[in-house]
């Protein structure tokens, strides 16, 4: 179950990636992050029930995931729409989408390859077939954002969410910064719904509801376990945040836990890790003021 748990908590780390470079970098929330999760799951196993390879599958769904971030970014920039509310309407417009693309609520993988199945025949022990996609995607995810970020588009796109006016000041047309941004962190976001669907066997159009929450618990337990970190363990953290909160949640199951209310124990884990650094300086600040 440990190895199972830690091959999932690396697919899901990619959907922590994708809504980290917004949330995190770009420093607004993005919603249509749970609109694109479950449409790159059902593009991809919509193509592979077709008869489209798992890889080309996946990367089609990728794809369709951009396309979903570019229309928010443009609702966003050039249609003036507030961030939250653009990433709503778009959330809201995939869920047709989903349904057109599977003509149907959900759909199954049964008896059709999916992309882990390229690692069945090597002499692996149970689910650590899972474990090695998980580590490749995330290894070479981490990898490309990392020396994305050393560019000079990757330093303009960090600009933008640090400090916007400035930004303008220097000459980034922080507009494209943020259209690209939000392409490129759906496009995350969906890559990870497509493995996690070819995981699950199966694609659903509901499957993205509360997906935010789980994203946004993998930074801040990452966040609260770490401190003063660079760039890239900012990243490594994001990973490590994700594996450990899926753990988290398959003990609670384990413990007996009905799984019917698993979101509001997600909801529940993420509102003591947003309380928990201000807890810390509270503490720190009355053990100080004791000294003195």
């Amino acid at each position: 179950m440990i190895v199972s748990t830690i091959g999932q908590g690396l697919l899901w780390a990619l959907l922590g990636l994708g809504i980290f470079m917004t949330f995190r970098i770009l420093d607004f929330p993005d919603m249509t992050a749970e609109g694109t999760f479950p449409l790159g799951g059902a593009v991809c196993v919509t193509a592979i029930s077709q008869g489209v390879p798992p890889l080309l599958a996946t990367v089609l769904g990728v794809g369709a995931g951009m396309l979903a971030g570019l229309v928010t970014g443009l609702l966003y920039t050039k249609g003036k729409i507030p961030v939250i509310l653009a990433g709503i309407l778009v959330m809201s417009g995939l869920n047709s989408v989903i349904l057109f693309v599977m003509k149907s609520p959900n759909l199954s993988l049964l008896d059709y390859p999916r992309l882990q199945n390229a690692f069945s025949e090597l002499p692996l022990p149970p689910y650590f077939d899972l474990v090695i996609l998980g580590l490749l995607s995330v290894g070479i995810l981490v990898t490309c954002l990392y020396l994305f970020f050393q560019t000079d588009l990757g330093q303009a796109y960090i600009a933008t969410g640090d400090n916007e006016k400035m930004a303008r000041s220097l000459g980034i047309n922080t507009d494209r910064m943020k259209i690209l941004g939000l392409t490129l962190s759906n496009g995350v976001i969906a890559l990870s719904g497509a493995l996690v669907a070819q995981n699950d066997g199966y694609a659903d159009a509901s499957k993205g509801i509360g997906v935010i929450v789980i994203g946004l618990a993998s930074i801040i337990i990452g966040e609260v376990l770490f401190h003063e970190l660079s760039l890239l363990e900012r990243l490594l953290a994001v990973v490590v945040g994700s594996i450990l909160y899926q753990l988290l949640i398959s003990l609670i199951i384990w413990a007996g836990f009905d799984t019917t209310y698993l979101k509001i124990i997600s909801a529940t884990v993420l509102a003591i890790c947003l309380m928990l650094p201000q807890l810390r300086t509270k503490i720190l600040k009355t053990k100080k003021a004791g000294q003195v």
